[in-house]
């Protein structure tokens, strides 16, 4: 059936057309988001980006103010500010170019599940359609989810621990632009992405094609490569930056296996 909704089938050639339509729909779509976010630098460097760089980031009133609650001083870390430094001429500007890009990409996703739905909605069964419909829009949810906690929790605690980490006092830390920057939005990203591990779950359950027994038969074999995952695809490869990119890996593969059918 075409995608249309009339009943000849569609060809090859079609199909083809289709995706090359919705490919360029996204593409637009993240143009556009591009250049708000390009031309809003002063927001987005200024109050969003660089803002986990000092001990004025809402992460550590948090965590002070819980803390106190908790009669535990030591929660409320020490007052610091991480020095970026630039040391390439161009630099600045592609790195406005390259975040605003990756910015935009990160706003577009949910865009991007809804056109995927679009694509695979004609070759489903009535049945189906509603259940991949439903894990579609969470899925757009839990990346957000993702993207949030990496802003919020992950980046900022990496970038404390290892901003401010010395082998000796005599060594000072200045962090270039660049490593920042790629810091930022391959956590940010990655976060998101690996918050989608629920809603793949789900998918592939509601087409039968795995169940909540195989799940829980291979846990301890998830926790292993969710391990060795986090090593491949943390930006700093550092140990505590593994650790706190695998435990939500695991806490989602948990989750996965109460959203699939038993």
């Amino acid at each position: 059936m075409s995608d249309d909704g009339s009943n000849h089938e569609m060809t090859f050639w079609d199909h083809l057309e289709v995706l090359r339509n919705m490919l360029l729909r996204v593409a637009i779509v993240i143009a556009a988001l591009m250049i708000a976010v390009f031309f809003a630098k002063d927001f987005i460097f200024g109050s969003v980006i660089f803002s986990p760089a000092s001990s004025d980031f809402c992460l550590y009133h948090w965590l002070c103010s819980l803390g106190d609650v908790l009669g535990m001083p030591q929660f409320c870390p020490e007052s610091f500010k991480i020095e970026i430094i630039n040391i390439n001429l161009s630099a600045q500007f592609f790195t406005h170019m390259s975040t605003s890009f990756w910015l935009g990409l990160i706003l577009t996703f949910p865009y991007f599940l809804y056109e995927i739905w679009k694509f695979i909605c004609p070759a489903l069964y009535k049945k189906e359609k509603r259940y991949i419909r439903i894990a579609f829009g969470f899925g757009g949810i839990l990346f957000f989810m993702g993207v949030l906690l990496g802003y919020f929790v992950i980046f900022p605690l990496t970038l404390k621990f290892l901003g401010t980490y010395q082998v000796t006092e005599t060594v000072v830390n200045q962090i270039s632009l660049s490593s920042y920057i790629s810091t930022f939005t391959s956590l940010i990203l990655l976060m998101g992405v690996i918050f989608e591990i629920p809603m793949v779950a789900l998918v592939l359950s509601k087409l039968g094609i795995i169940r909540r027994p195989f799940l829980r038969k291979y846990r301890k074999y998830a926790v292993i490569c969710s391990l060795i995952l986090s090593a491949i695809i943390t930006p700093s490869g550092d140990a505590f930056t593994m650790l706190m990119v695998a435990l939500p890996l695991v806490l989602l593969y948990e989750f996965s296996i109460l959203v699939v059918k038993k």
